[in-house]
């Protein structure tokens, strides 16, 4: 099972909420809005959410705030955003239970996690008021093939568990615009994308954040499995300036949910 440190992800991982800036503008959150951050980490988006408004100096109307709701299910992202004074819950967001109250509903680096979307989405469509949009990237498919690749032929070599190397859920479009449907959802727009991505502190320093159950099912050789994969991977994902990339691949996407028939 996938174990969570927010100490540690900022450390290794801090350039995820970054790269979200892109799916935020597609947000394009507006004052007054009731907005759910689904898988919402340790909060760093859900406070640029928190602080946009309407009104302000070019309207007469005055600043409306946004009001967010940071839902996760790891307790020590929770712990972090809820020391930035958000209103952040634990909760798994297959068993979202929220009754039609948010405008709507966005999910950063998060939605590859939870690997049965039917119910995700499900609870995307209960949580959205009638003619909610649903605002998400994650992981599409062929995201971090190398990575897994590597990691898959380890295993085998060394006798593990290769199922560990692939913990994700990355669809491709058409089959995440059919599962939409299925609940309702209209796609307005959807792009799927390669993002290669420095890694600022390495593989290793990737792979310990988001990977290390896969590791730890080698016990004492589990630095020997990791000198593997890294080795594996320095020909096609280490550059000749020393710099890492993670082979990305991201589905971005708006979805509005139907109104009901008058």
């Amino acid at each position: 099972m996938q174990a969570w440190s927010a100490e540690t992800y900022a450390r290794d991982a801090g350039f995820v909420p970054e790269l979200g800036a892109g799916v935020l503008e597609w947000l394009a959150p507006t004052g007054g809005e009731r907005i759910l951050d689904l898988g919402c980490g340790d909060g760093i988006l859900t406070d640029r959410i928190a602080q946009c408004s309407g009104g302000g100096a070019h309207t007469a109307a005055p600043a409306v705030p946004v009001d967010v709701v940071g839902v996760d299910s790891a307790q020590d992202f929770v712990r972090a955003a809820a020391e930035r004074g958000l209103d952040a819950r634990l909760v798994d967001g297959h068993e979202l239970a929220f009754d039609h109250e948010f405008d709507a509903v966005f999910s950063n680096a998060a939605l590859h996690w939870m690997t049965r979307p039917d119910e995700v989405v499900a609870g995307v469509a209960r949580a959205l008021k009638p003619g909610g949009r649903f605002v998400a990237e994650f992981g599409g498919h062929g995201n971090v093939a190398a990575i897994i690749t590597a990691m898959t032929a380890v295993a085998r070599a060394r006798g593990g568990d290769a199922a560990l190397a692939k913990p994700w859920y990355f669809p491709p479009p058409d089959q995440y615009t059919a599962l939409l449907a299925s609940h309702g959802f209209v796609v307005e727009r959807m792009v799927h994308f390669g993002r290669p991505t420095p890694l600022p502190t390495g593989m290793r320093g990737w792979l310990g954040v988001f990977r290390q159950s896969f590791f730890d099912q080698f016990g004492d050789a589990k630095e020997e499995a990791l000198d593997d994969v890294v080795a594996a991977l320095a020909p096609s994902l280490l550059r000749p300036d020393g710099v890492w990339i993670a082979d990305y691949v991201r589905l971005r996407f708006v979805a509005k949910l139907r109104e009901p028939a008058r």
